[in-house]
């Protein structure tokens, strides 16, 4: 099989609560302002969160008569769960394949566990973000640490499942995996484990092959977008009696929000 000329990119995280859907909303929207043709696939059949995110905004926009970009979004339904391995990984390919010449980037949403479906989704990554909480409760998904240490001892289930799906992705087209871990909900507190965490990934980083970036801070902001299904990319491009349809302004905080939404996307290198 050849991969699609579509870039694809994975958000994936077998812990829940890491900020997936927010990356993916957030992602999709700056990538749709700077002019790429986006599709979103939610592969979180029972959460579905980026799923309503998505029919959030739509309400919005139309109820209060805006015009937002929307991606197009590629349906996934329970039967999915029912497939072996080998269909569901032909269905997803053909599926991939369909969009090629029609769409720039596909954004996948994986589940927060372990499932055949996310395994398979993330053998067709191109680039693989895998937020995660600045903490050595995250930091597990991803290795073993000695906690008296500090050091790394083992890459743990998920580092050793994307392994598989890089070796996966090799032998099936000869197509590699970026693979960039995000760190989220940087804060002040405990500034002397925020180290221990930042050199434990440091040394996972050289060791299984991943770059290390700065993600989005604990922002309230992040959060109260949800329910209009906007994102602070929007916020920028809305007038200022647009905004107050969002209980508020653009304040330094979205500001500052905002910057780091776009370090993501030139980390992307896209």
């Amino acid at each position: 099989m050849n991969m699609t000329a579509s870039k694809i990119i994975v958000i994936g995280n077998e812990k829940g609560g890491s900020g997936k859907s927010t990356t993916a909303m957030h992602l999709a929207v700056s990538l749709m302002r700077a002019g790429h043709r986006v599709a979103c696939m939610d592969l979180d059949i029972r959460q579905g969160t980026l799923t309503r995110y998505f029919e959030n905004r739509e309400n919005f926009a139309t109820k209060n008569k805006l015009t937002v970009p929307m991606p197009s979004m590629i349906a996934v339904d329970r039967a999915w769960l029912k497939l072996d391995d080998d269909d569901a990984e032909t269905r997803l390919y053909d599926l991939l394949r369909r969009l090629e010449g029609e769409i720039d980037v596909v954004i996948i949403d994986a589940p927060g566990s372990d499932t055949q479906l996310s395994r398979i989704a993330h053998s067709f990554a191109d680039q693989l973000i895998t937020p995660m909480n600045d903490s050595f409760v995250d930091f597990d998904v991803l290795a073993r640490v000695n906690y008296d240490t500090g050091a790394v001892e083992t890459p743990s289930h998920y580092s050793e499942m994307v392994w598989s799906q890089k070796m996966l992705r090799a032998k099936r087209d000869g197509g590699s995996i970026n693979w960039i871990v995000m760190r989220n909900r940087l804060g002040h507190a405990h500034a002397h484990n925020r180290k221990k965490v930042e050199r434990a990934l440091n040394e996972l980083s050289s060791r299984i092959g991943f770059k290390l970036v700065s993600g989005f801070s604990e922002r309230v902001i992040f959060r109260e977008l949800f329910v209009q299904g906007l994102t602070l990319m929007d916020l920028a491009e809305l007038g200022d009696g647009q905004r107050n349809l969002t209980k508020g302004g653009f304040s330094m905080s979205h500001v500052a929000a905002r910057q780091e939404v776009r370090a993501l996307v030139d980390a992307l290198e896209l």
